[in-house]
């Protein structure tokens, strides 16, 4: 599954880490991979990006065209049974960085496939993999969207970030074509939209989530992340909600934001069920 939006600010990274752990703690074997180079993701999931990987440990190690390491290599256990980690920091960047000069010497070949070669080693060993993918259009999103076989799309409900996201699925659009012709597959078995940081009081939000229904009917999930302040106050010390204690938090706003992301998280383990078939 790979999480992305050009947008920075839509709640990617915090849907992506609530969705990994939820899957782990519904007893799926799941596989979070940080490919921002900001490395939220990562924070969140006890690694610190400047001072734990000072030596590599990023999926860099194992896509990069000069000696790429084994995936297995780079994978961490996290703190939640059933969740290993593949950290991401700055080392990232170098990725979009040498893909140019790799295709300018020619040697760079399918440079979108390397994320699905690299998968392909440890595949076996899990059921789900969840990528939180950088906010921009590049050579690291690309080739995430060759590896996956379903898209979360995460929108904020106001105007300009519509814009924003009707600007990164044509430009996305034109770049899958680009890369269908050269042979890929990019074919995804569910593409769907998760509106985040949604406050139901809020008349303008809400004229924009009818809209968004209108245009994209079922691609769009029923449920929705609310905008919590227990989600934001957890983030301060680099928790999800489903880590911090319900006492430290008024009982109803945990309660509601619990039951928000739990909706949401179902729907896609939901989804993953129905493509399995069972």
């Amino acid at each position: 599954i790979g999480a992305m939006n050009f947008k920075g600010g839509s709640g990617k990274t915090t849907t992506s880490a609530h969705l990994a752990q939820r899957l782990a703690l519904k007893g799926f074997r799941v596989l979070g991979i940080d490919l921002d180079p900001q490395a939220s993701f990562t924070a969140l999931h006890g690694v610190q990006p400047e001072g734990d990987l000072a030596d590599g440990g990023t999926l860099y190690d194992a896509i990069r065209y000069d000696d790429p390491v084994p995936i297995q290599e780079v994978i961490r256990r996290t703190y939640i049974p059933g969740l290993d980690l593949i950290p991401g920091n700055l080392e990232l960047m170098e990725f979009e960085h040498e893909t140019p000069r790799a295709l300018a010497s020619g040697g760079a070949g399918l440079f979108f496939f390397r994320v699905r070669d690299a998968l392909a080693q440890v595949e076996g060993n899990y059921d789900v993999v969840v990528i939180d993918c950088p906010p921009q259009l590049g050579f690291l999103t690309m080739s995430a969207l060759s590896a996956a076989t379903g898209v979360l799309v995460t929108i904020h409900p106001e105007m300009l970030d519509v814009m924003s996201m009707s600007q990164f699925l044509r430009m996305t659009a034109d770049l899958m074509d680009v890369i269908a012709e050269s042979g890929a597959d990019m074919k995804h078995d569910w593409m769907r939209y998760l509106l985040t940081r949604y406050e139901p009081t809020d008349a303008p939000q809400n004229r924009i989530v009818a809209f968004l229904r209108t245009m994209y009917g079922d691609n769009v999930l029923n449920a929705t992340m609310l905008k919590s302040t227990a989600i934001s106050d957890a983030g301060l010390t680099k928790q999800t909600l489903y880590e911090v204690e319900r006492s430290a938090f008024h009982r109803t706003t945990y309660d509601r934001a619990m039951e928000s992301l739990n909706s949401g998280n179902d729907e896609i383990s939901g989804l993953i069920q129905a493509t399995w078939g069972r």
